[in-house]
């Protein structure tokens, strides 16, 4: 009788080892199936994204960007087209016609206040550099304020772009009719630059990142002076109770921005942030990937667009007035520390 109470006591200690040890590898399994994703593919298919015009900065900044892309997603297919500028990049993300682009915080919140179509879907990625107004004219003009514009033949930037909401604005501030004030010329970067040089300007604005190159080829060739823009301007903008005007904060450009252009002294000036932004078609691990190569490629880029070097993982998250997409959650939650 003891021997075979002793014989089942074996054999039933043989068992629970093989039940325990059947319950581990069936934990593990569990355990592995949760924390890697066993199946799940990495991101492919083809994206449009909406740059700027050819010499400006979104453009350049886009060029750039598409080689890390293509580096780091390299199953799906990016695809630049330029435009006009912030206001044109909306339109687009909205409707459909790109997927992602980069655009001022002053002209969404005016596209979300305009009711535009797609305004609701709009979604932010990243904070990205600041733009920096600035109002160029020739070294021996007469002109040294905004005020002092009145009646002159004035580049505006075209009518798609953030540089033209600004510009109407910055004007307006200064007790200047954007309209009939000045002789309006709806010229970009790409031109406005040989105007001025050939005398067919008094004067442009443009708003871009720090420096900006086509008006670095343009003081290397022809003596220009950037006008001030005094800090009661940007009171005046946060009282005209718009909602974009809230985004606007006073700036200095640096005294070495344009080498002798300025003669060693700053100016100050008007800035405003740059998103990166899409809509909530785009699907979360695409715009995850697309975030995540945006922040990593700050350095490298920076080395050739010099407002590259500004995009900050810490202030990146903050990005109205538009919500963050959920890919781009995803990634401020994995870098989380």
């Amino acid at each position: 009788m003891f021997a075979v109470l002793s014989h089942t006591s074996r054999g039933t200690g043989r068992g629970r080892l093989l039940q325990g040890a059947a319950a581990v590898v069936v934990l593990l399994g569990l355990l592995v199936w949760w924390l890697l994703p066993i199946g799940a593919s990495a991101p492919s298919g083809s994206v449009t994204f909406s740059t700027g015009v050819t010499s400006g900065v979104y453009q350049r900044y886009g060029s750039l960007l598409k080689e890390d892309l293509g580096r780091d997603l390299p199953d799906v297919s990016i695809r630049l087209t330029t435009s006009e500028g912030s206001q044109q990049n909306l339109a687009r993300v909205a409707s459909g016609e790109a997927d992602f682009t980069v655009a001022t915080a002053d002209a969404v919140a005016k596209y979300q206040e305009d009711g535009k179509p797609g305004a609701d879907r709009l979604r932010g990625c990243a904070r990205l550099y600041d733009d920096y107004v600035q109002l160029v004219v020739a070294k021996d003009s007469r002109i040294r304020s905004v005020a002092g514009l009145r009646g002159k033949k004035v580049g505006v930037g075209q009518e798609g772009s953030g540089v033209r909401l600004i510009a109407d604005r910055v004007m307006t501030a200064a007790g200047l009719d954007p309209k009939h004030g000045i002789t309006p010329v709806p010229a970009g970067i790409d031109t406005m630059p040989g105007l001025l040089e050939r005398g067919d300007l008094d004067a442009f604005f443009w708003s871009g990142g720090l420096p900006t190159g086509a008006v670095t080829l343009l003081w290397q060739r022809y003596d220009i002076r950037l006008v001030p823009l005094d800090a009661n301007l940007v009171a005046r903008l946060h009282a005209s109770g718009e909602a974009a005007s809230r985004y606007y904060r006073s700036a200095v450009i640096p005294a070495d921005a344009y080498g002798s252009a300025q003669e060693g002294t700053p100016v100050s000036t008007v800035a405003v942030a740059n998103l990166l932004v899409t809509t909530d078609r785009m699907d979360a691990g695409l715009t995850e990937g697309f975030t995540r190569t945006v922040i990593n490629s700050r350095d490298r880029i920076g080395k050739e667009v010099h407002p590259a070097q500004l995009v900050d993982l810490r202030t990146a998250i903050y990005t109205a007035p538009l919500r963050l997409h959920e890919g781009a959650k995803r990634y401020y939650r994995s870098v989380k520390p």
